[in-house]
């Protein structure tokens, strides 16, 4: 199973995003931590265009016991973050874990030093100009496409 993992995302509207974003490439799951919105919300929903009530999803507000909960479970975690340890996110291209959950951050904040210590791995979308980073939404749709075979 492929999961996707919030932690602490601020914008309703990109929670949408991130849930419609699942849904059309075929992931059975995400949960949301942290101070992440969680629905039902109409501002979630108006994005989402309802994904979320047909996607399951789960809220826990402690992301380390979540993370290591999963982790015990037989998942590889996968932080989508700028790091020196990063790889690049096509080497994940048809050779993702069936287990896996990815984890994606607050945009101000990035994830947490614990949620990189506990992550198997860390993955990025090289940036080629000024900015350092893209939209949550849109950096989880380039990342989810190389992931589903």
């Amino acid at each position: 199973m492929k999961i996707l993992l919030l932690e602490n995302i601020r914008s309703m509207q990109n929670v949408g995003a991130l849930f419609r974003n699942c849904d059309g490439a075929g992931f059975q799951k995400v949960i949301l931590t942290g101070y992440t919105p969680f629905p039902p919300r109409g501002e979630i929903s108006k994005t989402a265009l309802w994904s979320e009530e047909s996607i399951d999803w789960e809220y826990f507000q402690d992301t380390t016991s979540c993370l290591q909960d999963l982790k015990k479970s037989g998942y590889q975690l996968y932080s989508i973050e700028l790091d020196d340890s990063a790889i690049d996110y096509k080497e994940l291209y048809q050779n993702t874990p069936k287990k896996i959950v990815f984890i994606l951050w607050n945009e101000v904040f990035w994830v947490s030093k614990k949620t990189l210590e506990i992550s198997d791995k860390i993955i990025m979308i090289p940036m080629l100009w000024k900015k350092e980073s893209l939209n949550v939404s849109v950096a989880w749709g380039i990342v989810m496409y190389a992931t589903v075979s």
